[in-house]
């Protein structure tokens, strides 16, 4: 449905590796949360992606941000991602394509949660 523009970022956690292109993206689908990581980490495994060092050098990282207005907790998926609010390279994409959309536990707009975070982050 909508593509936001690619940004190259820092790694955080493990650094000592390549800059990263991060970007976000809203589809339509009629799968479940569950069944959309799912088929998400099979993206991932048929581009050869390696889980070796935690946030470490990768092909692909797919994850799902949000789902709806959805709240999950689940073994495999934890709905709105659990660190969003926490990076600006996923807010700033996101608040591209989706500056309204409602943070549904922190309940903030991504456009607010980008701005506060931009204070004290840089990407």
């Amino acid at each position: 449905m909508k593509t936001s523009e690619f940004y190259e970022t820092k790694p955080i956690g493990y650094t000592d590796q390549d800059n990263f292109i991060n970007c976000v993206f809203e589809i339509k689908t009629l799968l479940s949360p569950l069944e959309l990581v799912r088929y998400l980490l099979s993206i991932e495994k048929e581009l050869k992606r390696e889980r070796v060092i935690k946030w470490g050098p990768r092909t692909l990282d797919l994850d799902v941000l949000l789902y709806d207005d959805l709240i999950t907790c689940d073994e495999e998926i934890i709905i709105p991602h659990p660190r969003m609010q926490e990076r600006l390279f996923v807010l700033k994409p996101l608040s591209e394509i989706a500056p309204y959309i409602v943070h549904p536990i922190l309940n903030k707009r991504v456009m607010e949660l980008e701005k506060e975070l931009s204070l004290s982050q840089e990407i």
